[in-house]
């Protein structure tokens, strides 16, 4: 019988691990090939990872709520073959100095075989008895700006105590409620308890996610937004003319979004400082134009897949970007490499007849584009060199941009620029 490792695979740049949420199969269980073994989460993504082979998974390696690295062995296969040797896995998390550590599912510990990723080392804290935590919790913890001190008085629920990513995020959520060093206004401070009848519902781990993503963000960038509006009729006319054509010769339904992104992705070359992020006290300006879109789920919460180098694709290209990854995010399939990487992003304010909106940057990010409904409505217009009142169709461009590297010219200019390709867009447009 020849053994196969089940492995967590490379996700995507900058994912260096993720969290089991929940073995699909158990030891002894038949697997087929390409079937889902284990659920796992990463900082924006569910994910799940299958078996490479068919045969009987024989061992399993972590628990719910362990933190493993990529690269390390999450299960094992046995399949029809020679033998195959397969080493045990490092621990998902780092102990502490003369601790013992119990093996995950009876197993007993070995040394990670040579080319295996050693475990991240244990953080020396300021005390010998100190906790221990992953990488992410420590990370979302500096962000939110958690001294040592408190993160040790935060309850943890996963194996020995463990503070666990739901742990910390529900802390950071009720941090100003429970009397938190968190620094809150007196309306934020008084909490009004419930009344008979009240619903209380947990957030969920998605909306406690966003919930910190949007509370980082405000309190790392100082935000603007500025406002144009736009006549859009040339473009709506133009679509509705070419929608069935475009159907037909492409395969794909033509919707907004698209043109929205095409303009944005020019304007994004014309105007590159708008590209960028912030890293410390340098700027770093994106070569690739990578445009996020915000996708609302089934959930009511919001995914922002990934559009890689959107300025070097066709309207027909584009469309079938936008078309592909808003199913798949709706479905539940997006990969974590499409959440990542992102260099600006847009959110469309106007899907339920919102017509101006403040939306927050996704760090790190500099700037986000809201999109506002599209309505008929008189406006002046120049027929013959002469004022008149003609009925267009109009929108909001809603730039929010962060004031540290984008001044109130730049976020004009370009927000200005995205205007003009749609409003100068021509009848004989190229798919």
């Amino acid at each position: 019988m020849a053994q196969v490792k089940v492995v967590l695979p490379r996700m995507g740049e900058g994912i260096s691990e993720a969290t089991v949420i929940n073995y699909l199969k158990s030891a002894g269980d038949r697997v087929e090939a390409e079937e889902p073994v284990v659920e796992i989460a990463t900082d924006k993504v569910d994910s799940e990872v299958l078996a490479p082979a068919a045969g009987i998974l024989t061992e399993v390696f972590f628990k719910k709520d362990d933190v493993v690295k990529v690269g390390q062995t999450l299960a094992v296969i046995e399949t029809e073959g020679g033998e195959e040797s397969v080493p045990k896995p490092s621990p998902a998390s780092p102990q502490k100095a003369g601790a013992k550590e119990e093996p995950a599912a009876g197993k007993t510990q070995e040394q990670p075989s040579p080319g295996q990723e050693e475990p991240a080392p244990a953080v020396q804290t300021r005390k010998e008895t100190s906790r221990f935590y992953s990488p992410l919790v420590k990370n979302i913890a500096k962000t939110e700006g958690i001294s040592p001190e408190e993160l040790d008085s935060v309850p943890g629920t996963g194996a020995e105590g463990r503070v666990t990513k739901d742990d910390i995020l529900a802390y950071v959520a009720s941090r100003g409620k429970t009397g938190g060093p968190a620094v809150t206004s007196p309306a934020e401070q008084e909490t009004t308890p419930p009344s008979k009848g009240d619903q209380v519902m947990p957030m969920s781990r998605m909306r406690r996610l966003i919930a910190a993503h949007m509370v980082s963000s405000v309190q790392t960038s100082p935000h603007v937004t500025s406002v144009v509006q736009a006549d859009v009729t040339a473009v709506s006319r133009w679509r509705t003319a070419a929608k069935d054509d475009f159907l037909r010769r492409e395969g794909e339904k033509l919707t907004f979004t698209p043109i929205f992104v095409w303009a944005v992705s020019r304007a994004l070359r014309d105007y590159p400082m708008i590209n960028v992020s912030v890293d410390g006290d340098n700027i770093v300006k994106h070569s690739s134009v990578n445009i996020g879109m915000a996708v609302a789920l089934p959930s009511g919460d919001l995914i922002v897949p990934v559009i890689k180098n959107a300025d070097m694709l066709s309207l027909a290209g584009l469309a079938k970007a936008v078309n592909d990854l808003s199913a798949r995010a709706r479905a539940g399939k997006l990969k974590p490499d499409e959440i990542q990487g992102g260099t600006f992003s847009i959110t469309n304010l106007g899907s339920f007849g919102t017509l101006i909106g403040t939306p927050i940057i996704n760090q790190p990010e500099a700037a986000i584009l809201g999109l506002g409904a599209i309505e008929k409505t008189p406006a002046v217009v120049q027929v013959s060199g002469q004022d008149a009142i003609a009925i267009r169709e109009m929108m909001y461009l809603c730039l929010s941009y962060d004031h540290r590297v984008v001044d109130g010219a730049l976020g004009g200019m370009f927000l200005k620029r995205v205007a003009g390709y749609l409003e100068d867009w021509k009848d004989d447009f190229p798919y």
